[in-house]
């Protein structure tokens, strides 16, 4: 009896660990397929978030506009107002 392997135990651990670095591949390609699809997703999501930064700035503006324009509609009645009944005296 020898302790050294025997050339089919060496043989089956090879077979093994072929099926274990094909596992493996598989399963970094699935990995790989995973981070494209997460990677696609995620340039979808900054494409949106840029739209909404730009629908928010959109609505900022018109909303500042608005709060402008009733400023000057609010000082343009006090303006006649104040013109009227000094010109009524």
């Amino acid at each position: 009896m020898s302790t050294e392997p025997s050339l089919q135990g060496i043989a089956e651990k090879i077979d093994s660990l072929v099926v274990e670095v094909t596992k493996t591949s598989e399963r970094i390609d699935q990995l790989s397929h995973d981070l494209s699809e997460t990677n696609a997703k995620l340039a979808e999501t900054n494409t949106r978030l840029d739209r909404s930064d730009e629908r928010f700035e959109v609505y900022q503006k018109a909303t500042q506009w608005v709060v402008q324009l009733a400023f000057g509609l609010i000082a343009s009645a006090t303006v006649t107002i104040l013109i009227t009944s000094i010109v009524r005296r």
